[in-house]
């Protein structure tokens, strides 16, 4: 294992991530609202100019000839800052603008100048107060509340639809880089999900966040330990199937041998009883051993190699004609194929299985058919027969290990079927079960990949 120093900290990464997508944002999210800001204020800034440049001109002009009481000009547009003034000598307005009451905004007020909040004509105003040394003259700049608002509405206005926008991109790119932080734990769950009895090998750890390497050791601590209970298991079967081999083949001669040194009528019955059982064991054991070296493997240590289906279709009818003769069954060949890419032992055992099930379970004047055509660009074998056929419940069930159809009344270990499937994944060969004959009895199909055909 790689040292501690090759882990990353996802929740550092997170968290650097979003901080960086965060601060990034939020200073281009302070620089939109600072330019719309600057905007804003330097229209008032432009209206505060304006208006201290009439104020000016009224107070270096003649009152009586050019006074600020004039309403402003046809289509000029509202200004931001409307500011109105007061003259104001001895308590009495001698000039004022548009807008501005004709009595004083602040009657009296005990400092030079300041600031006042007084309520004039009906509204709100924010008024600034200057007087000469001699206390006579006033000079009173008003301006409503309410326009005051106006402005930081339309400030808020301006700045809502980038602050908004802002949040959905830092939503998204939070989204994004919390997938691309997240990525290498996808990777690990679609590799512990991708695991099956025949791939228990270890979850790599390199590379993995600090917070998840605890759980990846703990899982590859139970799937070693799996593997090694599996490997017992399936040596334990092999030893056993292996070792029984001998004794049964010794009992079944001791069996004959006694058979002929009694060859009394009554006895005939029990011996031809003992040599079946024998035979069902011996046939159960031979079963086991082939799933026991059919377990370990895996598809890729596999080497198909093409196999011509001509000669080795031939030769399982000619190897089950007897059998076939014996029960009264029509044992039948249709070849349309040369050949198909495929391990040559394994795939003569699956055909032997499906022609001796399809034998074995067929009543006297049955019809077995042994296909093997090309359908929809594909290859695929079949057997199918006009027996007494297996209900659809039971069909799901076929490929279980010692599952066996009730009612048959036939000896058998429920392995067949098995050793079929399994050897039908090793190769990635579809096995199906279906109707027989002419709607009945039972079908069995292996579809072959299109990368299967030589």
């Amino acid at each position: 294992m790689k040292p501690e120093a090759s882990h990353w900290s996802l929740r550092r990464r997170l968290l650097g991530a979003i901080l960086s997508a965060s601060i990034a944002l939020w200073l281009a999210s302070l620089g939109i609202a600072t330019a719309i800001a600057w905007q804003e204020t330097s229209e008032v800034f432009d209206d505060a100019l304006e208006e201290a440049g009439y104020m000016i001109m009224a107070a270096t002009t003649d009152w009586r000839e050019r006074g600020l009481a004039a309403p402003p000009r046809p289509g000029r547009a509202a200004r931001k800052a409307d500011m109105q003034y007061q003259v104001v000598v001895d308590g009495r307005v001698l000039q004022r603008t548009a807008g501005a009451p004709s009595a004083p905004f602040v009657a009296d007020i005990d400092d030079s100048h300041g600031f006042a909040d007084p309520e004039a004509g009906g509204h709100r105003w924010r008024v600034f107060v200057v007087r000469d040394e001699d206390r006579h003259v006033e000079v009173q700049v008003g301006q409503r509340a309410a326009d005051r608002f106006e402005i930081l509405e339309e400030l808020a206005e301006h700045l809502w639809p980038p602050v908004l926008g802002m949040l959905a991109l830092l939503a998204l790119v939070c989204w994004l880089l919390i997938g691309r932080v997240l990525k290498p734990l996808r990777r690990t769950a679609a590799a512990i999900a991708a695991k099956t009895p025949d791939d228990l090998a270890r979850v790599p750890d390199a590379g993995q966040p600090r917070e998840v390497l605890p759980i990846v050791q703990a899982l590859n601590g139970v799937l070693g330990r799996l593997d090694s209970a599996l490997q017992a298991e399936r040596r334990f079967t092999a030893d056993a199937a292996h070792e029984l081999r001998t004794p049964l083949a010794g009992l079944h001669m001791h069996v004959q041998l006694l058979q002929r040194q009694h060859p009394q009528p009554e006895l005939a019955a029990p011996f031809r009883k003992l040599r079946q059982d024998i035979a069902r064991v011996t046939a159960l054991v031979d079963s086991l051993l082939t799933l026991a070296r059919l377990d370990p493997l895996a598809r890729g240590q596999l080497a198909p190699q093409p196999v011509l289906l001509a000669p080795l279709l031939e030769r399982l009818v000619a190897a089950h004609a007897m059998q076939a003769q014996e029960r009264g069954i029509r044992l039948l060949l249709r070849c349309q194929l040369d050949a198909v890419r495929a391990d040559p032992a394994m795939l003569e055992i699956a055909l032997r299985n499906l022609v001796d099930n399809a034998l074995r379970y067929c009543p006297a004047g049955s019809r077995v058919d042994i296909e093997a055509v090309s359908v929809d660009g594909h290859d695929r074998i079949a057997v199918r027969d006009d027996g007494a056929g297996v209900d659809e419940a039971s069909r799901r069930r076929l490929a279980e290990r010692f599952f066996r159809v009730l009612g048959q009344g036939q000896a058998g270990s429920g392995l067949g079927l098995s050793i079929v499937k399994r050897i039908a994944d090793l190769h990635g060969i579809a096995l199906g079960f279906g109707d027989g004959l002419n709607g009945r009895g039972l079908g069995v199909v292996l579809d072959f990949p299109a990368a299967a055909a030589p």
